[in-house]
């Protein structure tokens, strides 16, 4: 399997399962998506803005490819991070819509890939402000494990809650090839 292919299963599989997440947090009424329950980033709101925070991050970053990826063209028209705990959207379908055109830039950004590119070195900085380097692919993996860290954390909260999640195994989107 080609790491285009596997980032392109994972940006697919990242794509269900933000929705699966947010179908079922759009059940919960304004208070309870931001009770803090302890969590990482304390709510399921502020779990969910950390994610879409962290994907804005990691993308702009990859504005940075010398290739400049047509896909990320439209980052410039969506908020700018600058904390990981910042919370950019109190309005849960304002943050749904943004998660969805985040998923749809992923999808795409991957497309453009190819497993040269991959292979590249990746400078951008911290938030620190610190120089860093590392290989694209490397950065993709840590993306999408990123994702799959903190929504493993939202389905043990809907689970407290007494919600189910249903399936969530990456097996699902596998192909028989």
């Amino acid at each position: 399997m080609s790491l285009q292919y596997n980032f392109s299963l994972l940006a697919r599989y990242n794509q269900w399962m933000n929705n699966q997440l947010y179908q079922l947090a759009s059940t919960l009424t304004h208070d309870e998506l931001l009770q803090n329950r302890g969590a990482f980033f304390g709510s399921v709101a502020g779990i969910l803005n950390h994610l879409l925070v962290a994907d804005l991050i990691w993308l702009n970053r990859f504005k940075q490819l010398a290739i400049q990826p047509k896909a990320l063209q439209p980052l410039s028209n969506l908020p700018q991070p600058t904390a990981l705990d910042q919370l950019l959207f109190v309005d849960f379908k304002q943050l749904y819509q943004a998660r969805q055109q985040i998923d749809a830039l992923f999808l795409d950004f991957i497309a453009e890939l190819d497993d040269q590119l991959l292979q590249q070195l990746l400078s951008y900085k911290n938030m620190k402000g610190e120089p860093m380097q590392k290989m694209l692919s490397s950065v993709v993996q840590h993306v999408f494990n990123h994702q799959t860290h903190h929504r493993g954390q939202l389905t043990t909260l809907f689970s407290q809650m007494g919600l189910e999640v249903g399936v969530t195994d990456l097996l699902m989107l596998i192909d028989n090839e």
